[in-house]
């Protein structure tokens, strides 16, 4: 027995409900045993490429010959797909499987009982592509008059594009701790160790993390088929498009290595140089080494020291100058309007492939080198806000000594320790069992 429904709206399972108990009827009436437990899919059929479990399952259990018969609610519960409805063909002409439907036997063994079943799937797939023709349509004309596409409500908004305050404060913070140095992976940490889930109510992790800074909807950009449209939303912004595109430059970073994860489990590892010029590197758990093999130092001595010189640094009085200069803000919003013709660009090349003026091989040359253009506006604009989001956090708050400390993010703290200063790892005096801050030069950057 398969039973299949594409939505459970509800969440009570009624629908399923009603399908198994006309089924398991037909099965009583001709005296046949159902194989338990059942084939039961909660997804949709309209696509091949769909993954359905179950019905994997009883295409495998019935090569097994782990049944001879096959009971469903309607032939569109089996399938949607010409060719899927071929395969059962094949079964009932070659192995003499019974297939049977609520609404009648569809005898397979017959060529009356199979135009029928193909005329009966040729329509179900018909209605499919009128349905999604449809859909496509009403989603084009949603992206053009700047409102938010229907379906899932995306984590902040309501369906019709209102702010939910609560999740909005979520994701705003994911953007600002992404573009200040934390890791996908990371993230999901913090996430699940304060307790903050995602909509559905599972746990947050790295790909639905990544799923969510992607999504251009966040920064009040519409969206059709993936593609961003160079409108405004309908829609208020929960980031705004610097912090976007700061973000969008780091996810496409090719030096980020997302497969096993970015974030540090140590403050100088990858931060703190060597005297060579080289990066040093976490070694034994609790030593720096220069990935060229200069030297080796104890790690806890000089993150001690650094971290105070980080405190004494936070206590002057003129923190607020490392905030971007009025002329840095300048070029920040230059580069804003480039970026943002440089989107526009994107788009209308999207929309000339669409309507046939431009090739494929134009097409793709063209949005490669705007993209190339777009993430190099994108990387200059990340350098001249380096101090935003959680950073400036710090620097704003009232004791930010006392706020550096309480950060529980070490990636964040990195990029703190980072905004002020570049520290360089000299050899340890020989003969020197205490910690010697000379060994550690600090090249301060501007205030």
């Amino acid at each position: 027995m398969y039973l299949r429904i594409s939505l459970d709206a509800n969440g009570d399972g009624l629908a399923i409900d009603r399908q198994r108990e006309d089924c398991l009827r037909i099965a009583a009436e001709r005296g046949w045993d159902v194989i338990q437990p059942l084939f039961i899919d909660k997804v949709s059929a309209s696509k091949p490429t769909k993954v359905r479990p179950h019905y994997d399952a009883m295409v495998a259990a019935f090569g097994r010959g782990e049944f001879d018969a096959l009971v469903c609610w309607d032939l569109d519960r089996l399938t949607r797909q010409p060719r899927q409805l071929e395969d059962w063909i094949d079964a009932a002409t070659d192995r003499d499987l019974i297939l049977v439907t609520a609404n009648g036997e569809a005898d397979l063994s017959t060529d009356a009982g199979r135009l029928f079943a193909r005329i009966k799937a040729s329509v179900a797939r018909a209605e499919v592509e009128r349905k999604g023709a449809r859909q496509r349509r009403a989603a084009l004309q949603r992206s053009e008059h700047g409102r938010p596409p229907l379906g899932v409500r995306l984590t902040g908004y309501e369906i019709d594009g209102t702010v939910i305050s609560s999740e909005a404060v979520v994701v705003r913070e994911m953007f600002e701790m992404f573009a200040a140095g934390e890791s996908l992976r990371g993230l999901a940490s913090q996430l699940t160790e304060a307790g903050v889930s995602t909509r559905s109510g599972r746990p947050w992790n790295p790909s639905t993390i990544r799923t969510a800074l992607a999504n251009p909807r966040y920064a009040g950009r519409t969206v059709y088929q993936g593609k961003e449209t160079g409108q405004r939303g309908g829609w208020d912004a929960i980031v705004d498009d610097d912090l976007f595109d700061i973000v969008q430059t780091r996810l496409s970073d090719p030096r980020r290595r997302t497969q096993v994860g970015t974030d540090r489990k140590h403050l100088g590892a990858g931060l703190y140089r060597c005297q060579c010029g080289q990066r040093v590197v976490s070694w034994s758990g609790d030593r720096y080494r220069c990935s060229r093999g200069c030297l080796t130092r104890a790690q806890g001595p000089i993150d001690d020291y650094v971290l105070r010189v980080i405190r004494e640094r936070l206590r002057r009085p003129d923190l607020a100058q490392l905030l971007v200069s009025p002329k840095d803000d300048a070029e920040a919003e230059r580069l804003g309007k480039e970026a943002t013709t440089l989107r526009r660009r994107i788009a209308k090349t999207d929309e000339d492939y669409d309507a046939d003026l431009i090739d494929a091989r134009r097409h793709r040359v063209k949005v490669e080198k705007l993209r190339a253009d777009l993430d190099d506006v994108n990387a200059r604009r990340a350098r001249l806000t380096r101090a935003a989001g959680p950073a400036a956090a710090v620097l704003t708050a009232p004791d930010p000594a006392a706020a550096f400390d309480a950060l529980t993010s070490l990636m964040i703290r990195r990029a703190v320790v980072d905004l002020f200063a570049e520290f360089t790892l000299h050899p340890a005096p020989r003969g020197r069992r205490t910690f010697d801050p000379e060994s550690v030069s600090i090249e301060w950057r501007r205030p």
